[in-house]
């Protein structure tokens, strides 16, 4: 297969990522998008196997199981969560962070409306958005990021973002443009009186195994507060030994469906299960996998509600 060029839309990013970077990307994105076996960090991608997704939904509706999973999968939960970080600064105790992941937004028109309904209103000085805008890993990917544009008025603060799995770098340019700063293996700092917050992103880790946290945590003092986005928390040793405090991540969805009392049939994540759901810790750093508030594969949820995330970060 001949090496994918990127077009003249994406040349300034060239810049910004590395060449090599970005025809990286391309090139497995074109090579490699539509697996099912083999690449990654996990072997099986269910999420390419389309065919079995018509059987999953056949089984269901047989079951009588299917309109209570779509139900479900729009009854989106508000959760929230308190970090205490001990490097925090003073001037960031009690900073909100709304977290969304796994949108997959050209999945389901009534997701969207529902989404946008339950973010309205939700109370954050930042929002971030852990990556899976889009429901395939191939294919046109300007359906989601039309919907990504009628929720944007919706998400409170300023807005970062990072690349997951489902996502093509060629959105990069366009979901800037609405004003959201994607983090590709970057950092920012945020700034309140003299006070410092890290805020870095890396590019997905799962799939094209594209994440560089080295290149992410240049130039963030080891005596500084930083926190990761990662969309899989499949990095949590790599970032716990790069100094970060908080790694925020999603990708597994929670399992999305799971036997009762939450226990998941499967989660696509080559790391311990209890980093895969909720509030968890490795050695001196925190961490969150959001069960997601988007659904994959099949539309439906049992035993795992979807989810969007407050983070209230506390000194201490």
């Amino acid at each position: 297969m001949p090496p994918v060029r990127p077009d003249p839309e994406l040349a300034a990013l060239a810049a910004r990522l590395s060449p090599v970077h970005l025809r990286q990307r391309l090139n497995m994105e074109g090579a490699h998008g539509k697996a099912v076996f083999g690449y990654g960090r996990t072997f099986f991608h269910l999420e390419n196997w389309y065919s079995i997704h018509a059987l999953i939904r056949g089984v269901l509706k047989l079951g009588g199981l299917y309109g209570r999973g779509l139900r479900n999968a729009l009854a989106i939960a508000v959760t929230r969560h308190e970090a205490r970080l001990p490097a925090l600064p003073a001037a960031f105790d009690g900073l909100r962070v709304l977290q969304l992941s796994d949108l997959h937004l050209d999945a389901s028109e009534a997701f969207v409306h529902a989404l946008a309904e339950r973010v309205r209103g939700v109370e954050a000085d930042l929002t971030v958005l852990t990556g899976d805008f889009r429901y395939r890993t191939h294919g046109d990917w300007r359906p989601a990021l039309e919907r990504l544009e009628r929720l944007r008025p919706q998400l409170p603060g300023e807005v970062y973002a990072i690349l997951g799995n489902h996502d093509t770098v060629r959105m990069v340019p366009r979901i800037e443009s609405l004003g959201i700063r994607l983090l590709m293996n970057e950092h920012v700092t945020l700034t309140r009186a003299d006070a410092r917050l890290h805020l870095a992103g890396i590019d997905d880790p799962h799939f094209f195994e594209a994440g560089n946290i080295e290149r992410a945590a240049d130039g963030i003092p080891a005596e500084d507060c930083a926190i990761l986005l990662s969309h899989s928390p499949e990095t949590w040793w790599q970032a716990a030994h790069a100094g970060f405090d908080l790694l925020l991540a999603g990708h597994t969805h929670g399992g999305q469906v799971c036997l009762p009392g939450g226990l998941p049939l499967m989660l696509n994540a080559d790391c311990p299960r209890a980093y895969c759901r909720g509030p968890w810790r490795y050695r001196d750093m925190l961490g969150y996998t959001s069960t997601g508030a988007g659904s994959s594969i099949v539309g439906v949820r049992y035993n795992c509600p979807p989810e969007i995330v407050v983070h209230t970060l506390r000194r201490g």
